[in-house]
């Protein structure tokens, strides 16, 4: 039956009167298909399109935001004492207006994309400085000097009172989450989690920070204390990221961690930033091409508004990172993209295939025999025309002699 769509909802709040209406205004169709309908099958029908199994737990979900948004009492143990934890500054300003009363930090460094390896603290930092600075065109003096502040702040969770993680099911958050844990020797007293993956009513989760403030209040009674287990898992997880090879990664990724239940997904996301087996691309890479190819050309925003959207099946990336994602597709001696309007900033310029990016996607061709960028996913180093690892159709790597 067709029914006109629900109107975007992406920062959690839903209205129930608004939905009250919406099922008084189903009804009618609903009786035109089946004079025996009721308003109770519409309100149903509505719920489910919000992604609710009954009316009654649709009320239930908005009443819960109502009274968290209504009884300030729901924050009495965030005193100032408490530090929350967050992979960017995407949420500082919505748990102010929360009532939030514990300090703020974040710890910004794309770990999901450039080299991470497994190195002592000052070579580490040093490593991921370089990389930021260059992929984000930003002042290299000043990259290494947050760096080294936020690493800093970090240390000091294995002894804070009580400090909160603020995290999502997609790798950005995962690779941050275990970064912080795997620098602990056991879970601290009190360190919490919020570990969300969905909200009840949003149509697309892209992340934490879209979510309106008395979401995040919805949210904050959900907090579970992050006990050995996970810090032990986590450890593992690091150790496997780090490794030039990602086959300790591939096992990990395929079996569920109850300590940790977001982690094996993530991880598979990211395993797919490898070049395929297939034609060399990574999943990233492939879903912006095809795009291209349907589109014709087409802005640069727009193809990453596409992926977040609608294509990718677990966003991790913000605009600048997508940006510098790409930037070796445009600038390499053969490229797949060509990039033109170079005097608007970049997400308006328009992006068009070369005929290798569609030998690339018709499987004529591999990337990796014409690319002239290094690539890497966690330890392992990807150098164009140099055997390497590569991602096969079961998800499983394989080496590309």
């Amino acid at each position: 039956m067709s029914q006109r769509p629900l109107p975007s909802n992406t920062d959690g709040r839903l209205n129930l009167e608004q939905q009250r209406k919406r099922a008084k205004e189903l009804l009618p169709r609903l009786k035109s298909q089946d004079p025996t309908a009721t308003l109770s099958q519409a309100q149903w029908q509505v719920a489910k399109q919000l992604g609710f199994s009954s009316w009654p737990k649709l009320k239930a979900h908005v009443d819960a935001l109502d009274f968290a948004a209504r009884h300030p009492g729901f924050d009495a143990s965030d005193e100032a004492r408490t530090t929350h934890w967050r992979c960017g500054n995407d949420i500082a300003h919505s748990l102010q207006v929360a009532g939030f009363k514990g300090q703020f930090q974040m710890l910004t460094d794309p770990l999901c994309m450039g080299p991470v390896r497994d190195l002592p603290d000052a070579a580490f930092r040093a490593m991921r400085s370089a990389f930021i600075s260059q992929a984000f065109a930003l002042n290299p003096t000043e990259v290494a000097h947050r760096v080294d502040a936020e690493y800093n702040q970090l240390h000091a969770l294995a002894s804070a009172e009580h400090s909160v993680l603020w995290c999502e099911a997609d790798a950005y958050d995962q690779l941050f989450l275990i970064r912080a844990l795997a620098g602990l020797e056991r879970a601290p007293r009190k360190l919490e989690l919020i570990e969300v993956d969905r909200i009840p009513g949003v149509e697309r989760f892209i992340g934490i920070g879209q979510l309106a403030p008395d979401v995040l209040a919805w949210l904050w009674p959900q907090r579970r204390l992050i006990d050995d287990e996970a810090v032990q898992l986590a450890k593992q997880a690091w150790s496997a990221y780090c490794d030039t090879s990602p086959v300790k990664l591939a096992q990990l990724a395929q079996s569920a961690h109850p300590a940790l239940p977001f982690l094996a997904p993530a991880l598979q996301r990211q395993l797919q930033e490898l070049p395929s087996t297939r034609d060399g691309l990574s999943l990233t890479e492939r879903l912006s091409l095809t795009y291209i190819a349907e589109a014709g050309p087409v802005p640069f925003g727009r193809v990453f508004a596409e992926l977040m959207g609608q294509r990718e099946p677990l966003p991790f990336l913000g605009d600048m990172m997508f940006h510098a994602l790409l930037r070796p597709l445009i600038d390499a001696e053969q490229p797949l993209l060509i990039e033109t309007d170079t005097d608007q900033p970049w997400p308006r310029r328009a992006l068009a295939l070369t005929p290798l990016a569609r030998a690339v996607l018709n499987g004529e061709a591999n990337w990796l025999d014409h690319a002239s960028h290094v690539r890497w996913v966690g330890g392992v180093c990807i150098t164009p025309r140099q055997p390497h690892w590569t991602l096969g159709d079961n998800n499983l790597p394989s080496w590309r002699g």
